[in-house]
């Protein structure tokens, strides 16, 4: 967490008690994005009262891993250090009417660049596992 320390003691320990009280009533631990999804509609409601907070909540749940920022503001956003990478390729090339083919190829190419060109990737692409198989979105 990053902001001002009252803030941020108080939003994480709000954080602590709501994620136990899912544990308690599901017997599962609940996913990085549904964390990050609670924790952004609880400071939702205080959105343009000065709250002076960032936080990054990342974690590995069944799903797989996840990286996730909620702000002062209630906005929740995935991110990734090659993000800004992948998503100027997604911004130039996107089109509305794209093939499934064309949009296979975008795909790759933002996942690429963003390896590529990020010291932080590690320079690869992990396969990601899916219902049935790994989904590979380099092949």
């Amino acid at each position: 967490m990053a902001g001002g320390a009252a803030d941020c003691s108080f939003w994480e320990r709000l954080l602590a008690r709501q994620y136990r009280i899912y544990e308690l009533q599901n017997k599962e631990r609940i996913s990085v994005a549904a964390a990050s999804k609670l924790l952004a509609s609880m400071v939702y409601q205080y959105k343009g009262m000065g709250l002076s907070m960032g936080t990054m909540i990342c974690g590995w749940h069944k799903r797989g891993r996840g990286l996730y920022c909620v702000d002062s503001e209630g906005s929740q956003i995935s991110v990734a250090s090659g993000s800004v990478y992948a998503y100027g390729v997604m911004d130039r090339g996107y089109s509305y009417n794209m093939e499934v083919e064309q949009a296979y190829d975008l795909a790759r190419r933002a996942i690429y660049q963003a390896t590529y060109r990020d010291a932080y990737s590690g320079s690869s692409v992990q396969p990601l596992p899916r219902a049935g198989g790994w989904l590979d979105p380099c092949l």
